[in-house]
C-alpha cells in the first residue's frame, strides 16, 4: 500500500517552479549586496531578521498552503504569457492576472503603511520572488508548453521536462551552494553591467527572457513521443546565459526594492 500511494503521488502534476530554491537565492544574495540603505531599512521594517534571500523561496513553499488565496489566485502570480513573436505589451495579462499585475498589487501594498504588517509581509516575499521568476527564459512562457513543462527530456540520465532543466538542472549539476554561487557571479559583475542593466521596468525582464526562451529548445527527438536527450553539449552551451540571468536577477530585485522604498508611505 506504501508504494502504491507513493508511485501515485509522483503521478501528479507537479506545479512550475523557476530557478528552484538555488537561483532564488542567488538572487536575494546579490541584491542583498547592492540595494541602497533606505531599501535596506525598509525591507528589515517588514520582514525584521528574515534575509532576502529567505524570503525569495517562501511563495513556492506556500504552493502547498489549503488558503483559498493559494489555492485559487496565487499561481498565475508566478509567470507572465508571451507567444512567439509578440511583446508582453501586445499580449497584456489575462483576466486572472498574472506576474506583472501582482507586482503592481504587491508593490501598492507594501507601500500602503496602514496594510497589516502580515498583509505586507506576504507582498514584500512575493515581490522579491517574482523578480527572479521572470528571469527565468521559460517563465515568459510562449502559451503552449507551460513553460516547457511539456518538453520531456533526458539530462543527466534521467526523466524530466525542459522547464525543470533550467529550473536547477542547470544549476545544481554544478554540485555549489548558493553562498557559493552566488559569490562567484557578484564577483563578475562590473559597474558597467550594474549602470547597464539598472531597470524597475518588468517588460524589459520579460522581453529579454522571451528572446532568450526562444533560443534555448532543442531539437525534436528523432523519434515521435521519445524524450529529448541532453547531453553536457547543453549544459556548455547555456551555462552562460544562465549565469547572466541570475546576474541580473540580482541586480533587477536590487533596483526594485530601491525604487519600491524610495516614496515614504503614509502610517
Amino acid at each position: 500500500m506504501r508504494i502504491l500511494i507513493v508511485v501515485a503521488l509522483a503521478a501528479l502534476p507537479q506545479p512550475a517552479l523557476a530557478w528552484g530554491k538555488t537561483g532564488h537565492r542567488v538572487i536575494g544574495t546579490i541584491a542583498e549586496r547592492m540595494v541602497g540603505a533606505r531599501a535596506k531599512a525598509g525591507v528589515r521594517a517588514i520582514l525584521g531578521v528574515e534575509s532576502i534571500a529567505e524570503a525569495s523561496t517562501w511563495p513556492d513553499f506556500e504552493r502547498s498552503n489549503p488558503q483559498a488565496f493559494w489555492q485559487k489566485e496565487a499561481g498565475p502570480y508566478h509567470y507572465v504569457t508571451v507567444p512567439v513573436g509578440k511583446t508582453y505589451a501586445e499580449v497584456k495579462a489575462p483576466p486572472e492576472g498574472d506576474a506583472v499585475t501582482a507586482l503592481e498589487k504587491f508593490a501598492a501594498t507594501v507601500r500602503d503603511g496602514h496594510a497589516p504588517l502580515a498583509d505586507r509581509q506576504l507582498a514584500l516575499r512575493f515581490i522579491i520572488h517574482i523578480v527572479g521568476d521572470l528571469h527565468m527564459p521559460l517563465h515568459a512562457g510562449n502559451g503552449t508548453d507551460k513553460g516547457g513543462n511539456d518538453v520531456k527530456v533526458l539530462f543527466n540520465r534521467e526523466a524530466t521536462n525542459l522547464h525543470a532543466v533550467w529550473d536547477s538542472g542547470l544549476i545544481d549539476q554544478e554540485q555549489l551552494s548558493y553562498s557559493e554561487l552566488a559569490n562567484w557571479l557578484d564577483a563578475r559583475i562590473t559597474p558597467a553591467d550594474r549602470k547597464a542593466w539598472r531597470t524597475p521596468d518588468p517588460r524589459v525582464w520579460i522581453g529579454e527572457s522571451a528572446a532568450l526562451r526562444d533560443r534555448i529548445y532543442p531539437a525534436p527527438a528523432d523519434k515521435p513521443g521519445e524524450p529529448i536527450k541532453l547531453g553536457f553539449d547543453y549544459v556548455y552551451t547555456w551555462t552562460a546565459s544562465r549565469d547572466l540571468r541570475l546576474e541580473q536577477g540580482g541586480v533587477r530585485l536590487a533596483t526594485y526594492l530601491d525604487w519600491l522604498f524610495a516614496k515614504t508611505s503614509k502610517s
